[in-house]
């Protein structure tokens, strides 16, 4: 309880002291937020127009968030930190009781300081609600072949079906190593399929009724089959994209990976998890579009058979003070953030590096090296962890004064906000429309045929800046 009590604490602080982000966290947010004030649940509806592109676990979270009072920054994020903590007990707890404490804590430590899955605790997307649904729905399945236990059989199929209501079809096949391991007991698999058919199937039955083809030729045809198939959605990507994303969001742990052995599948649950693992890899690099955040439910059982490898090493001592050096570039990776969230990371800024860095991380070097050097090494890994969590503090305190200004909405509608009722739109970027739309609540007209004085207008690569408007004669001031 206090390893969750401190994840709680890093994952909350400044939780809201970055306005919302991109384009898809505004418009879940506000999609969630006229969920709870219409107190329709069913159809996913964006300033009047039905919306199908996602599943409404993530809406549902934003409203019942909403209607708690959280506030509009609160609303979408703090539903999405709280299940990633509740997952990560879940994970403790299961892997304890099939792996031992030792896995079990240092599974934990690994994935909760992953920057993926920090990164992804903070923000309200649907990527942490998949991740965590599914890999609950692996888990009990785990123990479920393990023991034999209908509870477990059944929690299974409850996850899956939110796994389902999460981010749709992708955890159907996400699934499918999980149901080659256990075809054999095909039998047992009817409870919790029924269990998950009950979860899942009330909201797309009800949007059926109510959207009929509409809903089939966008949801489904278009954000899965077409998603899969074809770049038609401008995310396309090579095909070992996600090789360097993985790295990037295993940090400051890549090193670990060096541990990879036969102690990693030696074990049959471990092997399942291998197979989810490289399995989900090889479907999401043969997708043609890519997004990194896609790869997030291949963290945690990574990290659970990297944490069984580690366990199991002859000595970490280089795996863990290498990652404690890493480190050191949590001021580099501040300094990059916005750039990289404006412009793409190719085009970022990547700044000076200062040995002073590095510097900074000694002390936790030298710590893990002498815990390891002393048989201590559930203990040396906590201290590569502490750091990582310091880090990803570090990041988030450093980062957010520029974020807010210059990545979300939420600052530039502060300067818009006095001048709203005689502002329109002339040009603006889709993130930077949908982060103002959501801020204003009733999203600000387009300028052809008003007559507002003031225009919201934004160059390529430029920010977004207000400008005296020329009306038209034809225009009524």
């Amino acid at each position: 309880m206090l390893l969750l009590g401190g994840l709680a604490l890093v994952y909350g602080i400044a939780l809201d002291g970055v306005g919302l982000l991109s384009a898809d966290e505004p418009r879940y947010a506000s999609i969630g937020r006229e969920m709870a004030r219409s107190g329709d649940w069913i159809t996913p509806t964006l300033w009047g127009k039905p919306w199908f592109e996602k599943p409404p676990l993530l809406y549902w979270m934003v409203a019942a968030g909403q209607l708690a009072g959280l506030g509009d920054d609160l609303a979408p994020r703090l539903p999405v930190a709280i299940l990633s903590l509740v997952y990560l007990l879940l994970q403790f707890l299961v892997v304890r009781r099939l792996e031992g404490d030792r896995i079990a804590w240092i599974s934990v430590l690994l994935l909760s300081t992953t920057a993926g899955w920090a990164a992804e605790s903070q923000i309200g997307v649907t990527d942490l609600p998949l991740a965590a649904t599914f890999n609950a729905t692996v888990l009990f399945g785990l123990l479920w072949i393990e023991t034999g236990s209908k509870r477990a059989a059944l929690a299974a199929g409850v996850c899956f079906g939110l796994a389902l209501l999460a981010k749709g079809l992708v955890a159907g096949v996400l699934i499918l190593p999980l149901f080659w391991f256990a075809w054999r007991r095909w039998k047992e698999l009817l409870l919790p399929a029924v269990a998950a058919l009950l979860v899942a199937v009330p909201w797309y039955a009800a949007m059926f009724v109510r959207h009929g083809k509409p809903f089939w030729d966008e949801f489904f045809v278009k954000h899965h089959f077409s998603r899969f198939a074809d770049g038609a959605l401008l995310h396309e990507q090579p095909f070992w994209f996600y090789v360097p994303v993985l790295v990037a969001s295993l940090f400051p742990w890549p090193t670990v990976l060096s541990l990879l052995g036969p102690d990693c599948w030696s074990e049959r649950r471990r092997r399942i998890l291998l197979a989810v693992f490289c399995f989900g890899l090889v479907f999401f690099s043969v997708s043609a579009n890519k997004l990194p955040g896609y790869i997030l439910p291949l963290l945690p059982p990574l990290c659970i058979v990297l944490a069984a490898g580690l366990a199991a090493a002859g000595s970490a001592k280089r795996q863990l003070a290498l990652a404690t050096l890493l480190l050191g570039l949590c001021p580099i990776i501040a300094t990059l953030l916005p750039d990289a969230l404006l412009y793409g990371l190719r085009r970022a800024n990547l700044g000076e590096t200062h040995w002073e860095y590095f510097a900074l991380a000694l002390p936790f070097t030298l710590a893990a090296w002498w815990l390891e050097r002393t048989s201590k090494r559930t203990a040396a890994v906590a201290v590569v962890a502490v750091g990582a969590a310091l880090g990803l503090l570090f990041v988030k305190l450093s980062a957010a004064p520029v974020l807010d200004q210059i990545v979300s909405a939420r600052g530039f509608w502060r300067r818009v906000q006095p001048h709203a009722d005689n502002t329109c739109v002339e040009a603006l970027h889709r993130n930077w429309l949908y982060g103002l739309n959501y801020y204003s609540v009733e999203p600000l007209p387009g300028c052809t045929g008003s007559s507002r004085a003031i225009a919201i207008t934004q160059r390529p690569g430029a920010m977004p800046a207000l400008s005296p408007r020329q009306i038209k004669a034809n225009e009524t001031p």
